[in-house]
């Protein structure tokens, strides 16, 4: 039997943890110097800042948890001013939330300028250099810090989950798909003078996919632009409906999906954080399909507007419904509210309440796909481990304990629910589609 310490005891951590987590924040002083320009930028505060940084989590986790024995360890979770909506969650929270606006709004505080960079942005300038012989841009800081987050967060949750091959196997996953098809692949092809192009990225969720100057950009690039134009397309037709028949959502957001990525390594010490209740669980269901049917109406107008010309759909500006998505959409609840709120709602907002990525594959899911989770309910002790620890804030205990398959439209399949139960009640499976069993669940589901 595994092993499962009291959630609710305070831990007693070593002092030479403390000394990782400040060279990790030297780090960080380093990027907070850099943006108000009390040091030069450069190659060498760079290399000492991401160095300063990698070593000190690295170090950190290593400490944490190479010395604790077989098993889910989530000690004083409840107790931590970082993990239990204290002090130091509102500092953060305040902090990313901050560092999300000036991204999307305001970058030219971090340094931006189409004349030459400063600040934050010119202290990567070196290895966008390297990587695209472009200066760096707010997005490319961006999307250095994101993959850094999740390698180095991705290496601190497989020390947690070491003796869970599932959770091994879905965290390099994720590490892989970020660092090369979401980081690596897109500058280089930026180098080769080819469209910037995230291959796992796919509509709704690349809500400009469909847009008249992306079309144009790919078809302007001759084999390699229809290449990535046709594979798009064939991404939502054939290869996600066909994954998630054989493997659930969870195919892509557990182990493809950059945000999904996130949240499941730097938001990890957080997830139990999400509301269970009924009533959040009424607020997921109408957002996340109002966002998905609004992102449908755009998308049609937007392709309306590029095959005739026109600047309207029914009346309704296409140009305007574009904007208004990209801001409180693709902006103001993906990133400031999605990643911001991590220390407060949990790691999944997002993707629970917004993604129509997310919707679209939870449908698929829910209707046909062979993925569930099945329940033992006479092994059932209700300690609640399970439910407290779904990030996607599914009571997981009330299916286990009436032995009933959870087959939910919202489950991303991260397992954690089984990894953190002592007596092996739940498992990830991939049976044969039972239409009657499912259409029941469908039917009879009352539990939040």
């Amino acid at each position: 039997m595994k092993s499962i310490q009291n959630n609710l005891t305070p831990p007693i951590y070593s002092s030479r943890l403390y000394y990782f987590m400040f060279a990790g924040f030297m780090g960080l002083l380093i990027l907070l110097l850099s943006t108000l320009h009390v040091i030069t930028p450069g190659a060498l505060w760079l290399v000492i800042s991401l160095g300063l940084i990698s070593a000190g989590v690295i170090r950190f986790s290593w400490e944490l948890y190479s010395t604790r024995p077989e098993g889910i360890k989530n000690n004083g979770v409840w107790f931590e001013a970082i993990s239990s909506r204290k002090y130091a969650a509102w500092i953060l929270a305040i902090v990313l939330t901050s560092f999300y606006c000036l991204l999307y709004w305001w970058p030219e505080y971090l340094g931006f300028s189409e004349k030459g960079n400063h600040g934050l942005i010119a202290l990567f300038d070196p290895l966008s250099y390297l990587l695209k012989n472009q200066a760096a841009s707010q997005w490319f800081v961006y999307g250095v810090l994101y993959t850094l987050a999740i390698l180095l967060f991705g290496i601190k949750f497989i020390w947690k989950y070491r003796h869970n091959r599932y959770q091994l196997v879905r965290t390099v996953s994720v590490v892989f798909f970020q660092l090369a098809f979401a980081f690596l692949l897109p500058e280089f092809m930026l180098r080769m003078n080819l469209p910037y192009n995230d291959f796992k990225n796919m509509w709704p969720l690349n809500y400009y996919f469909f847009d008249g100057w992306h079309l144009q950009e790919l078809m302007n690039h001759g084999r390699i632009g229809w290449f990535m134009l046709l594979f798009g397309v064939m991404m939502i037709i054939l290869i996600s409906p066909v994954l998630t028949y054989f493997y659930g959502k969870r195919w892509y957001c557990s182990w493809v999906c950059g945000c999904g990525g996130l949240a499941e390594t730097a938001g990890d010490s957080f997830r139990h954080l999400s509301d269970k209740s009924l009533r959040a669980w009424k607020i997921e269901r109408f957002l996340i399909y109002t966002v998905l049917l609004f992102a449908i109406i755009m998308t049609a107008g937007i392709l309306y507007t590029y095959k005739t010309g026109q600047s309207s759909l029914l009346g309704l500006s296409t140009a305007s419904m574009r904007s208004v998505y990209g801001f409180v959409i693709g902006s103001m609840f993906s990133g400031v509210i999605g990643v911001g709120f991590y220390p407060l709602m949990g790691t999944r907002v997002w993707c629970r309440f917004g993604c129509p990525m997310a919707a679209i594959l939870g449908i698929q899911q829910r209707l046909f796909s062979r993925f569930r989770i099945t329940t033992n309910g006479g092994q059932c002790i209700s300690c609640g481990n399970c439910s407290t620890y779904c990030e996607m804030g599914i009571d997981v205990r009330a299916y286990a304990q009436r032995g009933q398959n959870i087959v939910r439209a919202s489950c991303v399949g991260c397992g954690i629910c089984a990894a953190v139960c002592p007596r092996g009640v739940l498992k990830l499976e991939n049976g044969s589609v039972d239409l009657h069993e499912r259409t029941n669940l469908i039917r009879n589901e009352r539990i939040g």
